[in-house]
């Protein structure tokens, strides 16, 4: 440190002026998040479709028609691009592939805020 340096001295935890861990607020936090998971219970059991898009492509039929075993499809995306994943059509995240005991999975990278309108 130079001598130019402001010194903020820190509050000493050790001491008895310390405040309790129960003051600190965490009680309410914890509370209002049970309340919110209370009132979202009736929607729990509503199911939903997921869908983690790799990527897409377009083709005529008569192409399509030409595909089979081994035939690589080539998509709009490259590799370590992002995937898009969608709920119910609406696309709400985007994430990562990732190898989880054999089967593949997602990892979400980035929540997609919906624009209300």
């Amino acid at each position: 440190m130079s001598n130019n340096d402001t010194h903020v001295p820190l509050q000493d935890l050790n001491t008895t002026d310390a405040p309790d861990l129960a003051d600190v607020g965490y009680h309410e936090e914890e509370e209002q998040a049970s309340r919110v998971a209370g009132d979202l219970e009736a929607v729990f059991d509503v199911p939903v479709q997921v869908s983690a898009v790799l990527g897409r492509s377009k083709m005529d039929v008569g192409d399509l028609l030409k595909l089979g075993p081994g035939t690589v499809l080539e998509l709009d995306r490259r590799v370590g691009e992002a995937i898009d994943i969608y709920v119910n059509n609406r696309l709400v995240a985007r994430g990562e592939v990732v190898l989880v005991e054999d089967k593949l999975g997602v990892t979400m990278t980035e929540i997609i805020k919906a624009e209300r309108g």
